[in-house]
């Protein structure tokens, strides 16, 4: 690797909070370093198509309160192809770029170290995802702000179950991870929590819920990550539950894609400004294919293959509190 003259950001896979916040950060620290900072327009497909714009720290003024991402995101499944791959990388060169910032998940990560084997391109990637499920960093960015929009909504239920007597199934996203439900679930006062993690079964929910009724609960919120094992989806559990429960109104909410989007909270836009400070610091030093992360408020880097690979564990001790709050 030669010296780092151009560096080239990206945002990739679905959006997050923050991520402008991050792509911010990135240009303004390319700026200080006097390095050349080049946006990628959606993600892998925009590479691909040398669809670049040069970024200075003037043109991401006022960026950092915006969800979503000033430069779109896209599946790209050209780039999945090695020949797909050959000419992003071909693009890369074509503007004289030197080294890569992918802000995205695991997948996006995967993407850039398959890259960075084949074409031994410098890569270096910031998480960005609401799921939280990257190993390597205590919390991902959107994750807070994505936490906070969630218990917004659970607690605006609550209040009509309550005024009703109704029992509310409450979707949150997380299709392999229950970080959000978890968390969500246990700020909002959920009385139970489906996640991927722990398959509680039919049975446990109905004594559960049987228990609640029994203490003298009128209505009830359980928390359902969208990846729970429990039935096929929320709306087979609202029906068992309906059927087996039938003093019961039960209603499902499902919260989708509303999870993505707003304003990034504080934390998560001071965290995507340590990360993308980071990023391009190690970039410059000649470093590839590392994950800029937290670990006890501290940012530290993760070999990006580790990050994909070495799974997430769900917080046990938050799992026990869930339990005990709910009697």
């Amino acid at each position: 690797m030669g010296k780092i003259k151009k560096i080239a950001v990206m945002t990739s896979g679905g959006d997050s909070p923050g991520m402008n916040a991050a792509i911010r950060s990135v240009v303004r620290t390319c700026a200080y370093y006097k390095t050349e900072c080049i946006g990628v327009y959606r993600g892998y497909q925009g590479m691909i198509e040398g669809d670049f714009t040069t970024l200075t720290a003037r043109n991401v003024n006022n960026i950092i309160n915006k969800g979503g991402t000033i430069l779109k995101s896209a599946r790209s499944d050209e780039f999945r192809t090695p020949a797909g791959r050959k000419k992003a990388y071909e693009q890369l060169k074509e503007h004289n770029i030197d080294g890569l910032v992918v802000i995205g998940g695991d997948g996006s990560f995967t993407g850039g170290v398959i890259f960075n084997k084949e074409h031994n391109f410098p890569v270096i990637g910031i998480p960005g995802t609401i799921d939280n499920d990257i190993f390597g960093t205590s919390h991902t960015i959107g994750y807070d702000t994505a936490l906070n929009t969630a218990v917004e909504a659970i607690d605006k239920i609550r209040d009509t179950a309550s005024s009703h007597n109704r029992l509310f199934f409450v979707e949150v996203m997380g299709r392999d991870a229950g970080f959000i439900a978890l968390n969500a679930g246990v700020g909002a006062g959920a009385e139970e929590i489906l996640i991927p993690e722990e398959n509680l079964g039919l049975e446990r929910l109905l004594e559960s819920l049987l228990k609640s009724r029994r203490s003298g609960k009128s209505s009830s919120i359980v928390v359902v990550a969208e990846g729970d094992k429990s039935g096929k989806n929320v709306f087979e559990l609202a029906k068992y539950v309906e059927d087996n429960m039938p003093e019961y109104d039960v209603r499902v909410s499902v919260l989708g894609h509303m999870q993505r989007g707003g304003s990034p909270s504080c934390f998560d836009r001071v965290l995507a400004s340590r990360l993308g400070v980071k990023a391009v610091e190690i970039l410059i030093d000649n470093k590839t294919n590392l994950m800029v992360g937290l670990k006890n408020n501290i940012v530290i880097t993760t070999d990006l293959e580790e990050a994909i690979t070495g799974g997430h564990e769900i917080n046990k001790e938050l799992l026990r509190v869930s339990d005990i709050m709910s009697t």
